[in-house]
């Protein structure tokens, strides 16, 4: 007789703790890296609790206002598109918002993602969720039904916003960990800055019509989840049994379809070849066809390269490009928004040119180490003098074009366009004292500009940026005193206002000649200062 043993696999320990506690070692070893990394996390943590604490009580002040639910429906909603637009703009945030780290393990998707969201519930931002969707609830719960789905509202709130942000993750995971998604969070300035104009925007509205303007808003994003749970509450609130439950059942139906859709990506994820490499070859060779057809229409000699080396930091170097988009965003928002809102100036244009002229401060910082290439080229005040101007015409190929639509758009929404050439000639002269300052002061106050990290000055040179970028300014403003002058003598005088259109030519020719004249007076003084300058950018 034979006796057969059935011999079983043990069993591994449950994913979630496993999952919970690798996020735990994250945050742990990551404030281990420095103190000033724990001091600004700690600053960070104090900063968001107490807006989530001031958030909460002025959610529970709320309660009994007739426009409260509008308020609520309309806050969580836009809490849910932080949640969804935050991994496309700060991928880095958070390391296990990829889970192709993860590819190499024995993992099914279902207990990864329930393993996944439990995770993602740990930190500031599930918690500053779970406040103002409890503070909503209670600013509009009224009534024993209301108070029967609150906790469920509340749960499927937390989880609809967290599985969305995984979701949204998880689905472009390949874009957000190649050079594109890295390029990608540059522009999360552009958003922040736009935002904010908008929340301004939206708030003189407000204060001028009321809240009453919002209920038909409200009424359609209600229905639209996360903002559906608190829009359930508010319903059963009112007696609306029926459009509460479909309501919260339509959060419910929400939630399961975003995590069958952070499954299917995460099987897709783990199972098929990484071919973003592949696809990204093709792009780059159509890049390269291209910018030798731009190279064929810049100027010959050294200006050509040089002018085509600068527009290539501006298109591929992250730091420079960030610069050059928030420049971009800030220059065109100021004068637009104001001039929407009724209190801006044609005069606000000239934003645009001085935000565009900053690019020309540390010209050699972009460059870091690899400056020791350029050096190498220089050996006369000639060739220096070359370099400084091909460098400025790389930018007037931007900011001249830019500056002038900025002035137009302004112009044409205040319908001011008899001081439309005086403005223009105003913006051509500071861009050009800009670019004579930036030139000298490149030379002057070299700082190196890190290639890791969020930080543009290395340490200990922060003094060094400040000099730059403040003096730099306050002498070009200087610096455009005599076309100043001469606006204001036209605008005082007798029928001068008359001849203000003088100011185009005679601000674009100012231009010019201070330009002509900073980058000589700048060429002398980067010849002699090559070593020191290397010195200084190659600290980053």
């Amino acid at each position: 007789m034979t006796t057969t043993t059935a011999t079983t696999t043990p069993r591994g320990p449950a994913l979630t703790p496993v999952v919970v506690r690798l996020k735990l070692s994250l945050l742990r070893n990551g404030l281990r890296r420095s103190a000033g990394r724990r001091a600004a996390y700690i600053a960070s943590m104090v900063v968001v609790l107490l807006f989530t604490a001031l958030q909460f009580l002025g959610l529970i002040a709320l309660r009994g206002n007739s426009h409260a639910g509008t308020v609520c429906v309309l806050l969580i909603a836009l809490l849910a598109l932080g949640w969804a637009v935050m991994p496309l703009f700060f991928p880095s945030g958070d390391e296990t918002l990829d889970p192709t780290r993860l590819v190499m393990l024995p993992l099914r998707p279902q207990p990864l993602v329930r393993a996944l969201l439990t995770a993602s519930l740990v930190g500031i931002g599930p918690l500053f969720t779970l406040c103002i969707l409890t503070g909503s609830v209670i600013a509009v719960a009224h009534g024993a039904a209301a108070y029967v789905i609150a906790a469920p509202a509340i749960a499927l709130g937390l989880l609809v916003c967290v599985a969305l942000a995984r979701a949204v993750a998880a689905g472009n995971v390949r874009l957000l960990t190649s050079r594109k998604g890295r390029d990608l969070a540059v522009l999360s300035g552009l958003v922040i800055a736009i935002g904010a104009q908008l929340v301004n925007f939206g708030a003189q509205r407000l204060g001028s019509s009321g809240l009453a303007t919002l209920d038909p808003a409200a009424d359609v994003v209600r229905w639209i989840p996360p903002a559906s749970a608190i829009g359930a509450v508010d319903s059963m609130s009112d007696g609306s049994y029926g459009t509460g439950t479909a309501q919260l059942l339509l959060t419910a139906v929400a939630l399961a379809g975003l995590l069958s859709f952070w499954s299917r990506s995460l099987t897709r994820l783990m199972t098929s070849p990484d071919g973003s490499t592949l696809q990204a070859a093709e792009p780059a060779r159509d890049r390269a066809g291209r910018s030798s057809g731009l190279a064929r229409l810049l100027p010959a000699g050294r200006t050509g390269p040089v002018m085509e080396r600068t527009l290539r930091y501006v298109w591929r170097d992250p730091k420079t490009k960030a610069a050059w988009i928030t420049s971009l965003a800030i220059g065109l928002i100021v004068p637009l928004f104001n001039a929407f809102q009724g209190t801006g100036s044609i005069y606000f244009a000239c934003f645009a040119a001085g935000m565009l002229g900053i690019q020309m401060y540390n010209q050699f910082g972009q460059d870091t180490s690899a400056f020791w290439m350029v050096a190498m080229t220089i050996s006369s005040t000639r060739e220096a003098y070359e370099e400084l101007r091909a460098r400025a015409l790389a930018l007037l190929v931007i900011t001249l074009p830019y500056a002038t639509l900025v002035t137009l758009l302004t112009t044409a929404v205040l319908g001011d366009w008899d001081a439309l050439a005086e403005v223009l000639g105003l913006s051509f002269a500071l861009l050009g004292a800009m670019l004579a300052t930036g030139a000298w002061l490149s030379a002057r106050f070299p700082y190196s500009i890190p290639q890791e990290g969020h930080k543009n000055v290395a340490p200990g040179q922060a003094g060094l940026a400040w000099i730059a970028i403040v003096g730099g300014m306050v002498s070009a403003a200087l610096l455009c005193a005599p076309v100043l002058a001469v606006a204001i003598w036209l605008h005082v005088s007798a029928h001068g206002e008359d001849w203000t259109w003088v100011l185009l030519p005679l601000g674009t020719a100012y231009g010019v000649l201070i330009t002509w004249a900073g980058l000589h007076l700048a060429a002398p003084r980067t010849a002699s200062r090559l070593p020191e300058i290397l010195a200084a950018v190659s600290k980053g």
